[in-house]
């Protein structure tokens, strides 16, 4: 080891899902939306000004965060943006998770939250779920440092009722509570947005990768009380005044601008997961209600490595954990009604069901 080495922080990465360049390939394993974004965000692209590229973005973002804000009907001093939900929720990390207490946070989760505790140096806990996968609430009414969990939950994709999440926000109200709401959009429940006018504690987090198909754009919210938002705000500017660039900014707002579309895209997600769920209890496959823009399945006759292993052959990608618990499950994004069929010949040829 080099002496410069011992004063390395040291941290197990976080793992993404894989990212194949297989041009004839059908990718279901990072639950990306199967179809484009809205036809605003085209036009924006192809009328941006690039000579405006020279210039620093506005750090305030101000432009996205009033389209947001308008779009919630909350106040702009409500709205904090970022590159990508995951950079909102580790800066969230590092401004309010500070007490040296441990923070809470399931033990079937988003496999980020440990890496950014690590990181950051803040003890943790992680509550089990139950049998059915399900967040214990009860677990989470006892003295920690924070809370976050997503709603729904990945890659588990099952929604916990509101009431619930506003019984574990309204017992924790000394620290602050982060709801992940990735997949909410896909959910049939109300979102925790409805919560933030009764809270000052709680933060709703959402992103534009999933339901808005701008992964490649990166840009997450956070939406609280003013006195949260600014808090971040001051640790932002300590960090990067100019997290979002021209170009997301303006391609953000342009997607918030055609509600029409989101929903429709939204809607045709929805029905292919519905015929999705029927198909796979058609070949045996067990899985919790899903509430994400995936299934979470397992198949009681097949392991679930052996036909992640056998579908890669067939350039058909679905994401496999090997984690306890979970290890005999494969998570499937749902794709295109066509994609789907494809996936579903595969199963039936490898399963023979």
């Amino acid at each position: 080891m080099k002496k410069w080495e011992e004063h390395v922080r040291r941290v197990t990465p976080y793992t993404p899902g894989e990212q194949p360049c297989d041009p004839d390939m059908i990718k279901l394993n990072t639950n990306e939306n199967p179809y484009p974004p809205a036809p605003g965000v085209r036009k924006a692209l192809a009328s941006l000004d690039t000579d405006r590229l020279r210039l620093y973005p506005d750090p305030s973002a101000g432009k996205l965060v009033k389209a947001l804000a308008c779009r919630y009907k909350v106040g702009e001093d409500q709205v904090f943006v970022g590159v990508g939900s995951d950079d909102v929720i580790a800066m969230c990390f590092q401004t309010f998770f500070n007490s040296g207490k441990p923070i809470l946070f399931p033990d079937i989760s988003y496999s980020f939250y440990p890496v950014w505790a690590e990181l950051f140096d803040i003890p943790y806990e992680t509550p089990a779920l139950d049998g059915d996968f399900r967040i214990v609430k009860e677990d989470y009414f006892r003295d920690n440092g924070g809370i976050i969990f997503p709603n729904p939950n990945a890659p588990t994709s099952l929604l916990m009722a509101q009431k619930d999440v506003e019984e574990i926000v309204a017992r924790n109200q000394g620290v602050v509570v982060m709801v992940d709401e990735a997949y909410m959009d896909f959910a049939k429940g109300p979102s925790a947005l409805e919560l933030v006018k009764r809270y000052d504690n709680l933060l709703v987090i959402q992103t534009f990768s999933k339901s808005r198909a701008m992964c490649g754009m990166r840009i997450g919210y956070a939406i609280g009380s003013p006195r949260l938002i600014r808090y971040l705000n001051d640790v932002k500017f300590s960090f990067n005044s100019y997290t979002m660039s021209l170009p997301a900014l303006e391609l953000g707002t342009a997607s918030v601008a055609d509600e029409e579309y989101f929903r429709e895209t939204i809607g045709k997600i929805k029905a292919t997961r519905e015929r999705a769920g029927k198909a796979l209890k058609e070949m045996g496959f067990v899985y919790p209600e899903p509430s994400a823009n995936f299934i979470f399945a397992t198949h009681p006759r097949h392991k679930a490595k052996e036909l992640f292993e056998a579908l890669k052959k067939r350039h058909i990608y679905v994401r496999y954990f090997n984690q306890k618990r979970i290890d005999n499950y494969l998570r499937i994004t749902i794709g295109t009604d066509a994609e789907m069929e494809a996936l579903f010949a595969a199963l039936r040829d490898e399963t023979g069901e």
